[in-house]
C-alpha cells in the first residue's frame, strides 16, 4: 500500500488501484454453510454503495457518531469502510443513545432502538437477503442500499486527523490516521505482507479483532478469511479451511 494512505479508505482506494481482481474479503458462516468471496473490486462497490447511503439516504456528516452493533461479518466490514469514506465515527458496539446512527444485527434490534436518529437493520442471511417483515421503526439495508450509486464522493474531505473509530467494549478512539498506524503495526508484528492470507475466527468487539478481521491484511495488500461460528467446525475442518483457502497466516 501507499505510505501517503492515511485513511482505511484510502487504503480501500489503494487496493482497488493495484490490483481490483484478487480477492480481499472471504466470509464462513459455519452455522449456516454461507460462504462469501469478494475481491477488491466488488468489496469497494458495497462500500461505494453504502456510503451514498450514508451521506444521501440517512444525511450522515463528518464527525457523526455512529453505533455499530453487528459480529464479525463481511456486511460488517463494508460499514466500517463505507463510514471511513465519509468521515463518520464508527462506535463498533456503541451505545446506540448516544449515536445519530444506528447500524443493527437482527438480535440487537431492541437495544438499537434507544437510538433517536437514522436507524438500519442487517438480517446478516446469506447472499445479503432481506428481512421476511422490515423491523418497525428501521430501514432494510438490503432494500435500500442496491439502488446506490456504484461510485462515491464525499461532500467534503475526510479529515485523517478527525475521530474514526471508537471500541466501546476497549474504551478507545482512534483517528483515521491512527487505524492505519496501528493496522500497519499489526501487520509487521503478524508477518503480513502483500498477498498474505489471514485467516481469522475473532470477534469484531475489539481492536485485535477488528485489525486481524480486516485493517491489518488491508493495510499491506494481503485479504483475509473472516470466520464466524468457527467452533462449530467438524474435526479437522479447520485444517481442511486452510489448505482450501491456501492461508498464510491464523488469528484464532
Amino acid at each position: 500500500m501507499n505510505a501517503s494512505d492515511l485513511t482505511p479508505a484510502d487504503l480501500l482506494r489503494s487496493a482497488l488501484a493495484a490490483d481490483p481482481t484478487r480477492p480481499l474479503v472471504t466470509f464462513y458462516d459455519d452455522a449456516t454453510g454461507e460462504r462469501v468471496e469478494l475481491s477488491v473490486a466488488t468489496f469497494a462497490n458495497w462500500v461505494a454503495k453504502t456510503a451514498n447511503l450514508l451521506q444521501g439516504d440517512l444525511a450522515a456528516e463528518p464527525g457523526d457518531r455512529l453505533a455499530l452493533l453487528l459480529p464479525a461479518h463481511w456486511q460488517s466490514a463494508v460499514w466500517l469502510l463505507a463510514c471511513s469514506s465519509v468521515g463518520v465515527l464508527v462506535d463498533v458496539g456503541g451505545d446506540p443513545s448516544r449515536a445519530d446512527l444506528v447500524v443493527s444485527g437482527p438480535d440487537t434490534l431492541e437495544e438499537a432502538r434507544a437510538c433517536s436518529g437514522e436507524r438500519v437493520a442487517l438480517a446478516l442471511r446469506p447472499l445479503g437477503g432481506r428481512f421476511p417483515q422490515t423491523p418497525t421503526g428501521f430501514s432494510d439495508y438490503a432494500v435500500e442500499v442496491p439502488s446506490q450509486g456504484d461510485r462515491f464522493a464525499p461532500y467534503a474531505p475526510v479529515d485523517p486527523t478527525g475521530p474514526a473509530l471508537a471500541v466501546s467494549a476497549e474504551g478507545i478512539e482512534l483517528t483515521g490516521a491512527q487505524v492505519v498506524e496501528r493496522a500497519r503495526a499489526d501487520a509487521e508484528s503478524l508477518g503480513l505482507k502483500s498477498g498474505s492470507r489471514l485467516l481469522s475466527g475473532l470477534g469484531y468487539g475489539d481492536w485485535a479483532g477488528l485489525s486481524a478481521g480486516l485493517y491489518a491484511p488491508l493495510a499491506v495488500g494481503g485479504s483475509v478469511v473472516l470466520c464466524r461460528h468457527l467452533d462449530q467446525l467438524p474435526q479437522d475442518g479447520l485444517t481442511q479451511r486452510i489448505d482450501s483457502e491456501r492461508i498464510t497466516d491464523t488469528a484464532v
